[in-house]
Order: C-alpha cells, then structure tokens, then sequence
C-alpha cells in the first residue's frame, strides 16, 4: 500500500471507511463531548472563583462563553474533516 492511497487516520484510528451518516453521527459527537467536557470544566472554574471570594459570575456564563462556542467550533471542524474523509473515499473510487 502506497503512502497516497493509506486511509485517513487520526491517533491511528484509520477513518477511512466510514459512510456519510457515520461521518455525521462522528462530527456530532464531536461536537457534543466538546460541548459537556468544556461546560463541566467552565462550571467548576466559576465555582472555585466564586467560593475563593471574587465578584460573583452567573453560572450561565459557562454556557454562553465557553461551551457554546468551543462546540460550535469543534462540531464544525468535525464536520469539515470526516465529510472530506468521506468525499475523499468516495472521489478515489474505493468506496
């Protein structure tokens, strides 16, 4: 097997051989571990900053900020990379 025609791999997990849903269902899932990870992690840096003693900060701030936007952000790279996987596959002939 050449080096072009080696399937995509991401932490050597060959990518290669997933269908369009399979892409999609990926990139959401993606898109939502970013999500929750990101929310649990923003939630507990507020609540350290508001038991140390500063200004109190809405808690749903952690969503609107940080969440939010880092799993917009992921979702759509995800989106981007497993449906250029998927269109790659399929423009090459191997599907």
């Amino acid at each position: 097997m050449t080096a072009a025609t080696q399937p995509a791999k991401l932490l050597g997990i060959p990518l290669g051989d997933f269908g369009f849903f399979s892409s999609l269902l990926l990139a959401l899932a993606s898109g939502f571990l970013v999500f929750f990870a990101s929310l649990f992690l923003a939630i507990i840096s507020l609540l350290v900053w508001n038991i140390v003693g500063h200004h109190q900060v809405d808690y749903a701030d952690s969503y609107r900020f940080v969440a939010f936007p880092l799993g917009l952000i992921v979702l759509v790279c995800a989106l981007i990379f497993f449906t250029g996987t998927w269109l790659r596959r399929r423009l090459s002939g191997d599907a």
